[in-house]
């Protein structure tokens, strides 16, 4: 039985907490708004009003069976997360697989069931390789290398790649002549042209990376001034060029997939596979670096070891993408911008399969309207510096921000 004195439950206002409503007495509750033990932490609502004063608003907590969103600490925390990526990936499958087959059978003059047909295809499926090999290059270069340098903006040709390999090329045609460039296209200069990329950016992080003071940004800017100074002795290099050898020098300066060759692919398919592999394995240190240099040291890793092991993951990807098809500024930063869009997620392995993938939609897709549209012959640097370079622009308008 309830107590004389006991005033009745305002009808009007909303229902206590059960939460927050006390009993005492053996039974008798509070009235009007509800009472708090005094060793009960007080409880505040959404909006910041403290539930357990007077007068305060209360909010029901959710009924049993009732099915809330559910959240977690993994890369993907919602549902709709998970939805969102897997729906992505398989999109960006499905279209890949799309322009592989367009660029393999697309203007084919045989019927598919004539044999001639597989001849054709067969003598496309190198270009198909290159793409493939590019995009993963590219890909996985460029989301560690910024991941390391944590900066979203930068790409690894700032380490000045693309500026050895013209300095390469113009002093080939400048010293030995036109046929120079022919020889330049076999497997040995090829391989000369790796070990010379890779040998400059480890001798560049052995140096700037091993003393006591140490610096990411110092070795960025060194890279800088290095690429810098490559590209200008090539300006006055192919200043001194004839008209018609200059001509031929631009043909191997632009990013091509006719720039390849198939006596790479049996070097470059190995390093591209292997470096990749190892970038993954890579993908939880990397979760862990990405959050600085002094909390990866907190955790227990060696941030100047793990940095180094990138970065030399990193210059290999390069090296192969460049001596294969040529420079390609802005197809990296396109990728990885486009990935951590689409991905959402910090998690580098749902991240490299993502830009992977993105990268072969993009590389591919510009290659088929080149070729079969515009009849350039896979001159695909056009439209990546195009697009590549308004969404640099508009990434610097929004003061670098994604």
């Amino acid at each position: 039985m309830r107590a004389k004195d006991e005033s009745p439950v305002d009808t009007g206002t909303e229902a206590a907490d059960p939460t927050a409503a006390t009993v005492v007495n053996g039974g008798d509750r509070s009235t009007g708004t509800e009472a708090v033990d005094r060793d009960r932490p007080a409880v505040i609502d959404p909006t910041g009003t403290d539930r357990s004063g007077a007068g305060a608003r209360v909010v029901r907590p959710p009924r049993r069976g009732s099915s809330p969103a559910q959240r977690s600490s993994g890369p993907l925390p919602t549902a709709k997360s998970v939805r969102r990526y897997w729906t992505m990936i398989i999109v960006l499958s499905v279209a890949s697989a799309g322009i592989a087959l367009g660029i393999l059978a697309w203007d084919n003059p045989m019927p598919i069931t004539d044999p001639g047909f597989w001849l054709i295809a067969e003598l496309r499926l190198t270009n198909l390789v290159v793409i493939a090999l590019v995009a993963l290059c590219q890909s996985f270069g460029t989301v560690a290398f910024q991941t390391v340098t944590n900066n979203r903006i930068i790409t690894p040709s700032i380490m000045g790649f693309e500026s050895l390999y013209v300095a390469i090329q113009t002093s080939a045609m400048y010293f030995f002549g036109v046929t120079a460039i022919v020889e330049l296209k076999g497997l040995v200069p090829f391989v000369v042209q790796l070990i010379l990329m890779v040998g400059l950016s480890l001798a560049l992080y052995g140096w700037l990376l091993s003393g006591r003071h140490s610096s990411v940004a110092l070795m960025l800017l060194i890279g800088v001034v290095i690429g810098g100074g490559l590209g200008s002795v090539a300006t006055f290099m192919q200043r001194t060029l004839t008209p018609s050898e200059f001509d031929i020098l631009s043909a191997r300066l632009f990013g091509s997939i006719s720039n390849s060759d198939s006596s790479y692919l049996p070097v470059s398919i190995p390093l591209c596979v292997l470096a990749c592999l190892g970038l993954y394995l890579c993908s939880s240190r990397l979760n862990v670096v990405a959050l600085g240099r002094d909390m990866t040291s907190n955790l227990g890793l060696n941030f100047k070891g793990e940095l180094i092991r990138v970065l030399f993951f990193v210059s290999i990807l390069m090296a192969v993408s460049v001596s294969m098809i040529g420079p390609m500024v802005f197809l990296g930063f396109l990728v990885a911008m486009l990935a951590y869009q689409f991905a959402d997620t910090y998690d580098h392995k749902r991240l490299f399969p993502m830009a992977a993938l993105l990268g072969f939609v993009v590389l591919g897709g510009a290659y088929f309207v080149m070729k079969n549209i515009f009849y350039a012959e896979g001159v695909v640097s056009i439209i990546i510096e195009i697009v590549g370079g308004g969404a640099f622009l508009l990434v610097i308008l929004r003061k670098g921000r994604l």
